[in-house]
């Protein structure tokens, strides 16, 4: 039967059928149409607000709308079903706009074009799957040896691997394909196992491509790498950035593990993360205007949950203690055990991970910051809804990771999002008119906050004593941005009249208490590391922050707030996207792939659920900036100051 009714999407103007009963927010997934949504669809984040233009659909009121918001035609997309033809308009706010990513990808790319190049040039240009250029000469009756054997022979004249292995698939058609390239062909050999992986007509030699792959969990980014290019400059040919899909399935990993518990939820979650992958390719692919033929292998990076989805492997016990994944390294696999896409016939590589909750993107960035080959002690931070911190150096490697929680990304916070044109990035307050002064991303109408500006407000509020050592409201300052609403006190940095939502933009005290958990949990999770390993903080040499998150963080305001330690500003680094940066360099360098390797052996990992001391140094981070004044004397002298 014809679908009953069809639901039209504005303002992208796009149009789907619908059954009745159907939820609205699953079709809006069915039709490609992102909306923000990440609860699960259990309707309590209240970041799919869509608003009913014509027609009507099956909802109940929820307390995330207000009646004023139900009067105007909005409704929680998770919870309203199809019951008739319907016009849905998706606001600013919920859309998830993908002009951010660029921005993102831009900020994320590892340093210059000079230190791709330094790190090349140091671990040398082998790429994991090599191209060999071969005339075979045509068999006779004195020369009569097998194809394969054939193409083994004239191989062994230009590299040194062994005696080649023919995947089945390569050897079903390799009569046929060598023949029809008048036995002039192009075969492409992985050394690591010394596998035949492809057998091209002609001579590709001079086309040679992998692609380098981060599965994030918010995020999926892709880089078209020439595996011929020792100049940094043309190593990188094309990238393209999207958000992982899943996020209309949970923000965080245990939302998603828990996700697959429903009936094809896993099959779901991994088609997601596969056919989003696929997209990217198609994207650099078209951008460089290559042959996809020509494209020999990727590389993968990701956490280990992301990678469980990636390969279809059931991850609930992940979220189960003991906590054992099922895998923490993923062989290398061909197309025959996981089809991407048509005409795509690489080798897929993964960095390997260490446990549960530190993955390959964490051994990625690692690796490529050096801090496994030098002898100053060095703290690594990738700061997102899972908090990675590495600890060592050249002798030894400490791990962890805390549920940081999704308030930075935007997750938990009434007015949160991520960093896309409109999020307020940037906050000056005055101390004593409580007026604040904003910067936008791309300078546009305010929508929200990101998570560089959650934590320039709550410096900004405390140091203005808005805000007092508890985390709490202080009652003694008034003023019309400082208000009780329906969560609490709440302070106002924008007006309906100044945004481009039509609301208030406001922090209440909910907003706060998330905000305060997430930095009490990435701090705590420092401290525990580096008494795990006898150092104190004024030990350090340097810390790195990965991740787009580190680039626009003000870290003196990280500091005040208790998230990151009271160190010089200069011991801090930025380093972008590093999980993509190793994946880059480990796709044209068989070293530094094997550099991952022998990370991720040496690590140990500290596992904090659980951990009686690392809830101690939680409870004891729950203040501003801390209890322990000594640990930050220079942000308690500037309060004593003001």
């Amino acid at each position: 039967m014809p679908p009953e009714y069809r639901i039209k999407f504005l303002p992208i103007d796009r149009t789907y059928p619908a059954e009745k009963g159907d939820n609205l927010l699953e079709t809006a997934m069915q039709a490609g149409v992102h909306i923000n949504a990440s609860c699960g669809g259990r309707g309590v984040c209240g970041k799919c607000r869509v608003r009913i233009a014509g027609g009507s659909v099956g909802s109940l009121p929820n307390p995330l709308l207000s009646g004023n918001d139900w009067a105007m035609g909005f409704r929680l997309a998770c919870t309203s079903t199809i019951t008739e033809d319907v016009v849905v308009e998706i606001p600013f706010e919920s859309q998830v706009d993908r002009s951010i990513l660029t921005r993102s990808a831009i900020l994320s790319d590892l340093g210059s074009s000079a230190a791709n190049e330094a790190l090349a040039v140091r671990y040398g240009l082998d790429p994991l799957v090599a191209r060999y250029y071969c005339e075979l000469p045509k068999p006779d009756i004195d020369d009569n040896i097998p194809d394969a054997a054939r193409c083994a022979r004239a191989l062994s004249a230009k590299a040194d691997c062994g005696e080649p292995m023919f995947p089945l698939g390569v050897l079903r058609d390799l009569g046929m394909n060598i023949r029809e390239a008048d036995w002039n062909v192009t075969l492409d050999v992985a050394p690591d196992t010394c596998e035949i992986t492809r057998v091209t007509a002609g001579n590709r030699q001079s086309a040679h491509y992998a692609v380098a792959v981060d599965i994030g969990t918010t995020t999926v980014s892709a880089e078209l790498i020439d595996c011929r290019a020792l100049s940094a400059g043309s190593m990188v040919l094309a990238s393209s950035t999207d958000y992982n899909g899943q996020i209309s399935y949970g923000e965080d990993v245990i939302s998603r593990i828990m996700y697959c518990r429903k009936r094809r939820g896993l099959a779901k979650l991994h088609d997601i993360v596969v056919s989003t992958t696929r997209r990217l390719i198609s994207d650099i692919v078209r951008d460089a205007k290559i042959d996809i033929k020509d494209i020999t292998h990727i590389v993968i990076a990701g956490n280990t949950t992301m990678m469980h989805f990636f390969y279809g492997i059931d991850p609930k016990y992940i979220m189960l203690a003991p906590y054992i994944p099922a895998a923490t390294a993923f062989s290398p696999s061909g197309p025959e055990s996981l089809p991407l896409m048509p005409g795509l016939d690489a080798r897929v590589y993964s960095i390997p991970g260490i446990s549960s909750y530190v993955g390959g993107d964490i051994v990625s960035g690692v690796a490529l910051s050096g801090m496994a080959d030098r002898s100053g002690i060095t703290l690594f931070m990738d700061i997102g809804t899972n908090g990675e911190i590495v600890l060592g150096n050249c002798e030894w490697l400490l791990c962890s990771s805390c549920s940081a929680g999704p308030a930075f990304e935007g997750g938990g916070i009434t007015f949160g999002m991520l960093a896309a044109p409109g999020a307020i990035e940037k906050i000056h307050i005055n101390p004593f008119t409580l007026e604040p002064m904003i910067l936008t991303v791309g300078r546009a109408r305010p929508l929200g906050i990101c998570g560089s500006g959650l934590i320039d407000l709550v410096a900004e509020l405390f140091m203005a004593r808005v805000i007092d050592r508890n985390g709490k409201f202080s009652l003694e300052k008034q003023g019309p941005r400082l208000r009780r609403g329906e969560n609490g006190m709440e302070y106002v940095l924008c007006f309906a009249s100044e945004t481009g939502i039509e609301r208030d933009i406001v922090l209440n005290e909910i907003d706060l208490d998330n905000i305060m958990r997430t930095k009490a949990a990435v701090y705590a999770g420092c401290t525990v590391l580096l008494k795990s390993g006898g150092i104190e903080f004024t030990d350090l040499d340097s810390v790195i922050i990965a991740g787009g998150f580190g680039h626009s963080i003000d870290i003196e305001k990280a500091i005040i707030i208790g998230l990151l330690p009271q160190l010089p500003v200069e011991n801090f680094r930025f380093m972008g996207n590093t999980s993509l940066g190793g994946a880059r360099i480990a796709a044209v360098s068989r070293e530094f792939y094997t550099k991952t390797a022998d990370i991720a052996r040496a690590m140990t990992n500290i596992e904090l659920s659980g951990n009686t001391q690392f809830m101690n140094e939680f409870m004891a981070a729950m203040f501003l900036p801390h209890t322990d004044d000594r640990a930050f004397p220079e942000v308690i002298k500037m309060l004593g100051n003001r």
